[in-house]
């Protein structure tokens, strides 16, 4: 079976290279998937698959149902790209200026059709069923929580999802058990003072350098006030402020971020920085607005389930092809699904034979990936179903 399978997406896997190539020269950013949810939809369908679509609003739920009774495995794939120019000189480069998939999307979409298709030709062996989940918006704001509010996950008993990682050459996976990603937690800060005239700052309050001051006492924070045996971050994205070269700035805005895996300290953290951004503004005659956004939890895989792709790993692609992958200060809204339904979440390589950076990594403007990847996450994602229904096949009442 598993060799016959392998054949199976060796056939399909051209066809998934030319749809990858397709989604990547057209990529829609977080709930504009319309296009892309038009070509999952019409191949799930023709597949004979259960389609739902609008899910979430652009999402699309599938059910494949098999012959037997048995339990039912989810699979998923996020959709969207990100806002970010195409610099790679290929010819499935992003069509769309201003925004290309850096971040491996287009390729989940595809190695999930091609998963689909395999499994639909197997529907008479399947004991259980399948659920195939193209979601929405993971880069932000966030499709999973509505998709699973709008009934996606219902009667699931396991889902499995997965994500290139360019890090890692194409045929290895990387599992983390436990916490595997961490919170993404957002802030939005303006530091507030009293404009003037460049020549006369004595009856000014500056807020640029005042807001120099809170960045650098916010470094403090992860440096000075976290267990050095926890993890955390804080980092500062943007800043903007200032009118022109003699004016004193009243105001500068920031964004930043957050990234935790413990609760506690997530919680912690908020209130470490409102007191030492209250005692720095004040200390200089400025004060300030503070806007602190929790976005996804931690992204936490089930031990179980980490051993079953592991073991899956270990014999489809080989024992050396299996490592065992740090936690990564990353987030995912794949989370939400793992906090309704055990789960695991691992990283697939895809690295580039001939990157055009050697440093690059997701979200680069010029990621791109070893197509071979299409081949052995479609494999991983049959796979470790197959692997799943067989073990957890329901036993006749005597």
């Amino acid at each position: 079976m598993r060799e016959q399978i392998a054949e199976r997406i060796r056939v399909l896997h051209p066809q998934l290279v030319e749809r990858r190539r397709d989604f990547h020269r057209h990529p829609e950013l977080a709930f504009q998937e319309v296009r892309t949810s038009g070509i999952v939809a019409e191949w799930l369908q023709a597949l004979g698959l259960e389609v739902r679509t609008g899910v979430a609003q652009t999402g699309v739920v599938a059910t494949l149902r098999g012959a037997k009774p048995g339990p039912t495995v989810a699979l998923r794939a996020d959709m969207d790209a990100l806002p970010i120019q195409d610099v790679k000189n290929c010819d499935y480069k992003s069509t769309v200026d201003g925004k290309m998939h850096a971040c491996g999307h287009d390729a989940h979409t595809t190695m999930l059709l091609g998963a689909a298709s395999v499994l639909a030709g197997l529907r008479e062996e399947l004991a259980g069923n399948v659920v195939f989940l193209f979601q929405p918006a993971e880069e932000g704001p966030g499709g999973a929580e509505p998709m699973i509010a709008e009934g996606a996950l219902e009667g699931v008993d396991f889902i499995l999802g997965q994500h290139m990682a360019p890090t890692m050459p194409a045929g290895m996976i990387g599992v983390c058990e436990g916490p595997a990603m961490a919170a993404p937690d957002e802030f939005k800060l303006v530091i507030k003072g009293v404009s003037g005239h460049g020549a006369y700052p004595h009856i000014s309050v500056d807020a640029i350098p005042l807001t120099a001051q809170v960045i650098t006492a916010l470094q403090t924070i992860v440096s000075r006030t976290v267990d050095p045996l926890q993890s955390a971050v804080l980092s500062i994205g943007t800043i903007n402020g200032g009118y022109g070269f003699n004016v004193i700035a009243d105001r500068v805005e920031l964004t930043g971020t957050v990234r935790t895996f413990d609760g506690l300290l997530r919680e912690a953290i908020p209130q470490r920085m409102e007191a030492i951004i209250k005692g720095v503004t004040a200390a200089f005659g400025g004060s300030y607005e503070l806007e602190y956004i929790y976005r996804y939890p931690p992204l936490i895989n089930d031990a179980a389930a980490c051993e079953l792709v592991r073991r899956v790993g270990r014999e489809v692609l080989g024992d050396d092809r299996v490592i065992d992958a740090p936690p990564s200060m990353g987030g995912e809204d794949f989370a939400y699904f793992l906090e309704k339904v055990p789960g695991c979440f691992y990283w697939l390589g895809c690295k580039h034979p001939q990157p055009v950076h050697e440093g690059y990594n997701l979200h680069h403007a010029g990621f791109d990936l070893d197509e071979e990847a299409l081949f052995f996450g479609t494999q991983m994602l049959v796979e470790g179903t197959l692997a799943y229904l067989k073990e957890h096949r329901y036993q006749p009442q005597e």
